[in-house]
């Protein structure tokens, strides 16, 4: 039988995580130890299992790091030239085991050991010589130590003791990380020269200084900074009669030369010999690795002054394994690692998972997320919230510069660059449309420059993206119309509209209004970002089919009568013969034939008065085909180099790279395969003239003259919808880019973000330019080019989110590049337009993707037994999920019909009635149903909007930060069920019972 554990790589040490150097007592030392369980039967090591237990709830309180730990397992081998020690295995999170042949490194796997090699390991601890926090400088030193302080029934003769001494220093072979090209290099050696190569001498001892194989070694790349080293030294000596065992801690981390594979400080030493028993001996050393590369037993070890204090935390780790009968599985298949590991605290929980609660009772939600900070909390005091944010964000305005010289940030600038084009040019289009060209292409590019560099230069989140969004392009349409209806000027009366909703928006920021961003939950996010990126999606496939007018398919050609096409140019102005009248144009269905007059173009027909006369002449080459090819090919050129990160190609830092210029490559590509083809696909127009799009206006509106002086009163109606519309899609944005999954370190400025875009109201106002609001859609995008993940992780461990690149200047770049494209047109016209379309699509699908609606909206065609693991399914019934999900779709449909007809003007008041309808749903769902489906309600003191931990999977708990929008991760594992005691307050419940609540 084979023991499964699979926690026992354990979890990436966090440098928050901290390690109490000295041993505290436990306030109740007559209390059961809750932080593993309670056995059924009396356990000799009750006392030392309770102090282990106590000592893990106190560690938190430390202030010394718990680095991670190398651990490498070397074995006594039989050899021509005698023993010697050779590594076998490793360890950092999961094992890796040299192969048969000794050639190459398994794969990394979670290891499974004999049940039984365990029970012999806890027979070592508790009878072989234990030396902790020694104080040695070297391993001859250490070795010394330990032979000179056996136990007095197990104590060794000096002979013995000196050829253990011997053999123990002998230096160990190790089995470097080779990289492609050393492999490649040793093909061309003879077997013998390459297997001798790098090796040290068989019978000399350990270096005291590192060798040049450790020093080249690659794989200390793959180790942490400020990692330690643990030994394992197992094997067979026909000489002892009797067994040898040591463990051995330093008090500090003492660099023993070359007898690690990598250089690290060594902290850990554990060495078993004796006399020869089959395969004893290494399953025992695996289970010694395996229960070092454990967390929670490595933070015992350290903390451990007694023997009886280590066998507690084995005792511990026993009690948490998953035992696997024989037969019912292969013992030599190798677990592959999980993508995600659970947290430590888990583990140290109260009460087991399985003793959770699964009622849909009526109960209150298992536990409050942490207050949403200072950003959102009431001063008092007029613009108090603004002063606070403005203080928040001062210290940290010059590392917003800094902290930009990354090369990521460039692939960042370029990637938004062309999205804010792409964005420009369609939503300036779309006003041209609405506004009879008062809006154009010109003002959209002029307007989102101005006005985006100075918001990333003056906010309190420079990270988002301002842009013309679809709310307010359907408010613009029928602001325009009712201007015309009611012969008002457009532009004067849109003035004192954008006035208005400036004044409104400085009130909102003096009263603190921004407070009311605690009612937003994730209902609300997610219908609104839903709806944007439909809008993405949607403009996206709505321009591309527009293509098909543009350039009709030919759907009557055929092949067979290819002869019988052909175009003339017939000129009928005087002084030209009749033979020279009719001169043919080359047509790419026709066989070209030398024209006896030079050919004219059609353009030249035309400007000489002529006209076209024949059966191609109104022939368009497949422009749409080709379009769509490129449109779909730029999207899934995107979707596949953003997955290239995670597939096993190349080095980490060759698919990091392409990654990071996925968007880059795909339009490169899409561009090269356009010019290939050569076919005239509509290409980037963008204004080469500084004029105005309609020669009617000009740059300066003008606030009277133009209509009755009346207006400027009765623009303050429809200015309180434009302030309701520009409140909640700029702070639901900005709800959405500071979650705190995002693991963003320089805080948030609601109010001055707010009192930005309404004081860039009055510039955009009096100019004539769009109105601008945060773009939901781009500045994800935005956040999501700026993803930082750890440089080095542990073989078989998913790189480690970091968080976000925080800064000013990739948005300031992206806005000066806006401004400057005008001059830009020669280089930016050889861009397709259906490239650009591909990647708003592909912005589109990512950001409707990271919702958690769109989940739930996949659950409704996935039958129940291939349905997710997802948390909420385990604690609300199925029909509840899919009535929660079909009003969501419902409010979804009818903001999307609001938008769409003349029923627009109410569209502000919908996104507000969205909160309402929140609330409402606490008389349709019990408040259990709703803490795992959405989070506590609206209104909900120090909540916003998040779900508990308990019985959360792996897979959603411990899921990289940031990877979507609507899911709170890293959230989840702040809750703490009010009826549990936590892990600190637990030694204070003494011995009631695991249901009980702390007083």
């Amino acid at each position: 039988m084979q023991a499964h554990m699979p926690g026992a790589g354990g979890t990436a040490l966090r440098a928050a995580d901290n390690c109490s150097q000295p041993r505290p007592e436990c306030s109740n030392p007559g209390a059961p130890s809750q932080a593993f369980g309670c056995s059924i039967f009396p356990s000799s090591t009750a006392t030392a299992a309770r102090r282990a237990g106590a000592a893990l709830q106190w560690e938190e309180r430390g202030d010394v790091t718990c680095p991670l730990l190398f651990i490498q397992l070397n074995q006594l081998l039989s050899t021509p030239a005698g023993l010697e020690w050779r590594e076998m295995a490793r360890w950092i999170k999961f094992e890796e085991k040299v192969e048969d042949g000794g050639e190459r490194w398994s794969a990394p796997h979670v290891p499974a050991l004999p049940l039984h090699s365990l029970f012999q390991l806890r027979t070592c601890l508790q009878k072989g010589t234990m030396l902790l926090d020694l104080d040695a400088t070297s391993f001859k030193e250490i070795i010394d130590k330990a032979l000179s302080e056996q136990p007095e029934e197990a104590e060794l003769q000096p002979a013995l003791r000196e050829r253990l001494a011997a053999l123990l220093l002998l230096q160990p072979q190790h089995q470097p990380t080779k990289s492609l090209l050393q492999l490649l290099a040793e093909l061309g050696l003879s077997p013998c020269r390459g297997k001798a190569k790098g090796r040290s001498e068989p019978r000399s001892q350990v270096s005291k200084t590192p060798l040049k194989e450790q020093l080249r070694n690659r794989f200390k790349k793959k180790v942490p900074p400020g990692a330690e080293a643990a030994h394992v030294a197992v094997g067979e000596v026909e000489f002892l009669e009797k067994p040898f065992t040591a463990f051995i801690r330093l008090r500090h981390g003492v660099s023993l030369g070359s007898l690690a594979e990598v250089s690290l400080p060594s902290r850990f030493l554990f060495i078993l010999l004796g006399p020869p028993r089959v395969n004893t001996y290494h399953e025992v050393g695996r289970a010694m690795a395996t229960l070092l590369a454990d967390e929670l037993f490595q933070r015992v070890a350290r903390q451990a002054e007694h023997r009886e204090d280590l066998v507690a935390g084995m005792e511990a780790f026993l009690d948490e394994l998953i035992v696997l009968p024989p037969g019912k599985w292969d013992p030599g298949a190798r677990i592959p690692p999980p993508s995600h590991l659970p947290a430590p605290r888990r583990r140290t929980t109260v009460n087991p998972l399985d003793q959770q609660p699964h009622g849909n009772g009526d109960m209150a939600a298992a536990g409050d997320r942490a207050s949403p900070g200072e950003e959102l909390e009431r001063t008092g005091r007029l613009f108090g919230g603004l002063l606070r944010d403005i203080r928040r964000k001062a210290p940290w305005y010059g590392s917003d510069f800094s902290d930009a010289l990354h090369p990521q940030c460039l692939s960042a600038v370029l990637y938004i660059y062309l999205a804010t084009v792409t964005n420009a040019i369609t939503f300036g289009g779309m006003l041209g449309d609405a506004t009879s060209n008062m809006q154009g292409v010109l003002e959209s590019f002029l307007g989102t420059a101005f006005a985006g560099f100075i918001f990333c230069l003056f906010s309190g989140q420079p990270l988002t993206i301002l842009s013309s969004t679809g709310p307010v392009l359907v408010f613009e349409r029928l602001l325009f119309s009712f201007s015309q209806d009611h012969s008002l000027d457009y532009l004067e009366f849109r003035l004192w509209i954008g006035l208005w909703v400036a004044f409104f928006g400085v009130v909102l920021v003096a009263t603190e209004a921004s407070h009311l961003v605690r009612n937003f939950t994730r209902f609300t996010e997610e219908g609104f970002c839903a709806l944007i990126s439909l809008i993405f999606i949607y403009d996206s496939l709505k321009k591309m089919l527009s293509l098909a007018d543009a350039f009709p398919i030919n759907w009557q050609y055929r092949l067979d009568n290819v002869t019988s096409y052909s175009c003339t140019c017939n000129l009928s102005s005087p002084g030209h013969s009749s033979a020279g009248n009719d001169t043919s144009l080359p047509s790419p269905l026709a066989t070209w034939q030398p024209p006896a007059t030079p050919a004219l173009s059609r353009t030249q027909c035309l400007d000489q008065g002529g006209h076209l006369l024949g059966t191609s002449c109104q022939y368009v080459p497949d422009i749409t085909l080709v379009s769509f090819l490129l449109f779909g090919g730029t999207f899934l050129f995107c979707i596949a180099l953003k997955r290239f990160r995670s597939s096993r190609y190349f080095p980490v830092g060759v698919r990091k790279l392409v990654s990071d210029f996925a968007v880059i490559l795909a339009i490169l590509a899409s561009c090269a395969v356009d010019a290939l083809l050569g076919l005239e696909t509509p290409k980037l127009l963008v204004p080469s003239e500084l004029k105005p799009t309609n020669p009617a206006r000009g740059w300066i509106v003008f606030p009277f003259g133009a209509n009755p002086w009346w207006v400027c009163l009765l623009s303050a109606v429809p200015a309180v919808l434009v302030t309701i519309l520009i409140f909640m899609d700029q702070q639901i944005t900005a709800v959405i880019l500071n979650r705190r999954e995002y693991k963003l370190q320089k805080g948030a400025g609601f109010h001055l973000d707010l009192l930005c875009v309404s004081l860039l109201m009055v510039v955009t106002s009096v100019t004539g330019l769009p109105w601008y609001v945060s773009a939901t859609v781009i500045s994800l995008a935005h956040m999501e080019s700026l993803r930082k993940e750890s440089a080095t992780s542990a073989p078989g461990e998913q790189p480690e989110f970091l968080g976000i690149r925080e800064q000013r200047l990739t948005g300031l770049a992206v806005f000066i590049l806006m401004g400057v494209s005008v001059f830009m047109a020669p280089v930016l016209k050889h861009i397709p337009m259906p490239v650009l379309y591909g990647v708003f699509l592909h912005m589109g699908v990512t950001a409707l993707n990271s919702i958690e609606l769109t989940d739930r909206v996949r659950l409704l065609l996935v039958p129940a037994k291939h349905q997710p693991d997802r948390a909420y399914l385990r604690h609300v019934p199925l029909r509840r999920v899919h009535l929660f999900t079909a009003i969501q779709l419902l409010c979804l449909a009818l903001l999307w019909l609001l938008k769409s007809t003349v029923a627009a003007i109410v569209f502000p008041v919908m996104l507000l009635a969205l909160v309402a309808i929140r609330k409402g749903l606490q008389r349709v769902f019990s408040a259990h149903d709703l803490s795992w489906l959405d989070g506590p309600g609206p209104g909900a003191a120090g909540t916003h909007g998040t779900r508990p931990e308990q019985g959360s999977t792996a897979e959603e708990v411990g899921a990289v930060p940031g990877a979507s929008l609507g899911r709170t991760a890293a959230g989840w594992a702040r809750w703490r069920p009010r009826n549990l005691c936590s892990p600190r307050s637990a030694s204070r419940c003494g011995g009631r019972q695991r249901r009980s609540t702390c007083r």
